[in-house]
């Protein structure tokens, strides 16, 4: 084969890669961008995003949880908790223990629409991290079996969780918290945080907020009905991605009736970032872990400043 022809054929094979990568891209730019459904993607587009740095001052991502958690110096444990609503089972959850001298306050992590994944165990080990007894409760427990590993599958978690009925999460997390405030090593107080559908339902635990409850963290969640927020009684700590509209169209109306309230709402909008932006550090080209570092150390300071009195 002569030169001329091995040259021509690299041309065209060549030209059709790159048509292909651009016809790729075009329709992951028109495909429907489903807030939930871009969880479920992440780990299958992974390959295509940019590569994530494994940074020990945030929560791993979904393409390094399991990597962190393996290696995790914390003690983590799945333990059982009486619920309070009477004739139904205890109430799975994952805790995690500090490493520290002295007492610790607790902080509940509310899991996204997938259940207690290993990326919410992963946030939990790195709140234990910073300093606190994290514990995530399993909302969904009693309503499925685990087959293999300790996760759910994600459709199934997403279509138990629409069938909840927030009255009785809520006081699962009640039960959760004073579980979490029982152990020996915890102080009387708690905070609460959570994801996507676990950050509304943060916001609402702000609402019905228990006696030592003493703040709330919402990443992209939405907010309670504005007649509900004149009921917050702790700070409210709201992180949401740029790139996110249906959730951030519920901020302004909720900030001015805050403020009319004289409740403490803070919201910080990350530019460029996406919905689910902690957990897809490898997202929006790199704007997600901006995000990330910027919001994570917002959440640590806001613990600090609510937890310690």
């Amino acid at each position: 084969m002569s030169r001329r022809l091995v040259a021509s054929r690299l041309a065209v094979m060549l030209s059709l890669g790159i048509a292909a990568g651009c016809t790729t891209s075009v329709v992951q730019q028109g495909r429907s961008q489903d807030d939930h459904l871009s969880h479920a993607t992440a780990d299958v587009e992974a390959p295509r995003r940019m590569v994530q740095p494994d940074d020990a001052t945030l929560p791993a991502g979904a393409t390094t949880v399991a990597a962190r958690l393996g290696a995790s110096p914390r003690h983590g444990e799945y333990v059982m908790i009486a619920r309070t609503r009477g004739g139904i089972d205890s109430l799975r959850a994952w805790v995690v223990y500090p490493q520290r001298p002295d007492k610790a306050p607790v902080v509940i992590v509310i899991h996204e629409i997938f259940g207690v994944s290993t990326w919410i165990r992963g946030v939990a080990d790195q709140l234990a991290a910073e300093g606190y007894i994290a514990i995530a409760p399993d909302l969904i427990t009693g309503k499925y079996t685990l087959t293999a590993g300790d996760t759910i599958a994600q459709a199934q978690a997403s279509a138990l969780i629409r069938t909840l009925v927030p009255a009785d999460v809520q006081r699962d997390l009640a039960a959760t918290a004073e579980y979490g405030m029982s152990l020996p090593a915890a102080q009387q107080r708690f905070g609460v945080v959570g994801f996507c559908w676990g950050g509304s339902t943060s916001f609402n635990t702000a609402v019905s907020a228990h006696a030592k409850l003493r703040g709330a963290v919402v990443y992209y969640g939405g907010s309670p009905a504005l007649t509900e927020l004149a009921k917050v009684r702790v700070p409210v700590l709201g992180l949401y991605g740029e790139n996110d509209a249906r959730v951030n169209a519920t901020i302004p109306a909720t900030d001015s009736t805050m403020k009319v309230s004289g409740k403490t709402y803070e919201p910080v909008i990350l530019p460029g970032a996406g919905h689910g932006f902690l957990r897809q550090q490898d997202g929006q080209n790199g704007a997600n872990l901006t995000a990330s570092r910027a919001a994570w150390p917002k959440t640590v300071a806001f613990f600090q400043r609510t937890l310690s009195r």
